[in-house]
């Protein structure tokens, strides 16, 4: 995944768009968008192996402003505005129960 995002030049270290094989040093800024966000990290060390996820925040910074994340909440009400979370396509159910609804509207006013 991030080997593509290298390749599609979507990653930058130290303001310079990074290959695959780029190596890192302490001090490097990395900056990189994930999730309509444009993330800076800060590394700090290099770890000798490899650590657990719970780990990792000891080797980078993250110096993201906190206007990017305040932008991705506003972002996402927005979306839940237009369109409630968990309410997606009507099934074909509730597209037969909205049209028998329609329908009995009319027989009612040609009824009367």
């Amino acid at each position: 995944m991030v080997t593509e995002a290298c390749k599609k030049n979507h990653i930058t270290v130290n303001g310079q768009v990074a290959k695959p094989s780029k190596e890192v040093f302490p001090t490097d800024r990395i900056t990189f968008r994930k999730d309509q966000i444009t993330q800076i990290i800060t590394v700090l060390d290099i770890p000798e192996s490899r650590v657990g996820a719970k780990l990792v925040d000891i080797y980078r910074k993250n110096e993201t402003p906190p206007e990017a994340y305040a932008h991705l909440e506003l972002l996402k009400l927005s979306k839940e505005h237009y369109r409630k979370s968990g309410t997606g396509r009507p099934t074909k159910k509730d597209r037969r129960d909205i049209d028998e609804y329609g329908n009995e509207i009319f027989d009612e006013d040609d009824e009367n």
